[in-house]
């Protein structure tokens, strides 16, 4: 199966601590630098523009006021949601290139919505030089979500950012999976004790990249799929300097390469979001050039034709001290205080949507689908139901409003039907709709209401 890659820039800072008392964190400029090394070129990307954050303010903040900004990363978390989800619903891949880890949320509310959609779990691959667990658990007090980015997004924390529309949590432990944090990190048996499993660097190098990205997707056979979080400062500051905070003892840009590479050579990937890259410490560009290519070849697999037609997976059932952060002592993303399920058998082969004949880049790819936003027909995607579809029979096993079902390959739209708007979001797959069909339904089903999630703050 091939995916078009959906390029959309996060350029926030909210999620840091100013570097100085009279500056702001430079990853603001992180989607500029790679885009200036064509960075979408080279992916045969679509561009999808850039979500401006609200301005970096911190204001008269102090420790224990809770998170820094908290109210302006809620509402971007929003509405960065919506943009992911629009992607996704068009059969696209999304990149998103950060910005700060806080745009960790934004994707996380945007996952826990299809994971509602589809009636089932969607799992996080969490590939960060640091863990990003502190919380008022286990933290005296919490600053800037860009430290705190993992525990938010499991439910710990202050409801305004860990349980935006109601959700919390957006992951579930078992359902992270963390690889490249530091040997001796912080907050390493709090990831134990809380059930996340966990591949440090040491551990990573000793099975080797390739091995760890296939054994990350088996701790996430349960999940209909799983979105993944790359924060740069997994590489070793040796070769990648550039980030708010370098640790030693990181990994290479070739092992990057190869865990980017293994992770998303899948359809059960659903995106990638790349974050804390601060251009402000590259300025020959060498380090932006280093990361494009890097991110070019590991999400080769995404755009390349398949072999294998993409399975689908049931539903599973619900059941430290401080750092040198560039010559700059602070812990990393605290503002610092004032002086004083098995997967089942191929459902049948995916043919590949022809490219518009005016659209070069497109190539083999899906072509842009001008107008109605919809993804290309066929297995392997989802597809949205009307209300009168769910009457079609024991073939379609519609589970309820807002609720995917599965489509056999006989129900998949022939090439020569007309096709109309998409219907809602129907069995793990877009498809589109034929317009005798579409006609036929009175109206989308509404998706349901957001079901309560679980307090563990």
């Amino acid at each position: 199966m091939t995916r078009r890659i959906a390029v959309l820039d996060a350029p926030t800072n909210l999620g840091l601590r100013p570097p100085t008392s009279t500056s702001v964190p430079g990853c603001a400029k992180a989607p500029g630098a790679l885009r200036d090394h064509d960075l979408l070129a080279r992916l045969r990307a679509r561009d999808v523009g850039c979500l401006t954050p609200p301005r970096y303010d911190p204001g008269d903040w102090r420790p224990g006021d809770g998170v820094c900004h908290a109210r302006e990363i809620s509402g971007y978390s929003v509405a960065l949601a919506d943009r992911i989800g629009a992607i996704i619903d068009r059969g696209e891949f999304p990149l998103v290139l950060g910005g700060d880890c806080s745009v960790l949320l934004g994707s996380a509310l945007a996952m826990h919505r299809l994971g509602e959609a589809v009636g089932g779990r969607i799992g996080l691959v969490f590939v960060d030089g640091h863990s990003d667990f502190r919380h008022p658990g286990n933290a005296s007090y919490v600053g800037a979500a860009a430290g705190e980015d993992l525990a938010l997004v499991t439910g710990r924390g202050q409801a305004d950012l860990a349980a935006i529309e109601g959700r919390r949590p957006y992951f579930r432990d078992i359902d992270v999976v963390v690889l490249g944090i530091r040997a001796q990190d912080e907050y390493r048996l709090d990831l134990q004790a809380a059930g996340i499993t966990t591949r440090p660097v040491p551990a990573l190098r000793a099975e080797g990249a390739a091995r760890t990205a296939q054994w990350a997707h088996e701790q996430l056979a349960d999940c209909a799929g799983y979105w993944v979080h790359i924060d740069v400062d997994v590489l070793d500051p040796a070769v990648m300097p550039a980030v708010d905070a370098p640790d030693p003892g990181g990994i290479a840009f070739a092992e990057l390469e190869i865990l980017l590479s293994g992770l998303v050579d899948t359809p059960h990937c659903l995106g990638v979001e790349l974050t804390v890259f601060d251009p402000d410490y590259d300025p020959d560009g060498s380090y932006a050039a280093e990361i494009v290519n890097t991110v070019v070849a590991g999400l080769a697999p995404v755009s390349a034709p398949s072999a294998v037609p993409p399975r689908l997976l049931p539903p599973a059932p619900v059941a430290p001290s401080p750092r040198q952060a560039n010559g700059r002592p602070a812990e990393r993303g605290i503002l610092a205080a004032p002086a004083p399920a098995v997967a089942v058998e191929p459902i049948g082969p995916t043919p590949t949507p022809a490219a518009s004949a005016d659209d070069e880049s497109a190539g083999p790819v899906a072509a842009d689908l001008e107008g109605d936003g919809t993804a290309p027909a066929g297995p392997g995607r989802l597809r949205r139901t009307a209300k009168a579809d769910e009457d079609a029979g024991p073939e379609s096993a519609a589970v309820g409003p807002g609720l995917l079902r599965r489509v056999s390959p006989q129900d998949e739209v022939g090439a020569s039907e007309p096709v109309g708007p998409p219907a809602l979001l129907g069995p793990g797959l877009l498809r589109r709709v034929p317009v005798a069909e579409e006609d036929s339904a009175a109206s989308a089903v509404d998706a349901g209401p957001s079901r309560p999630g679980i307090d563990i703050a």
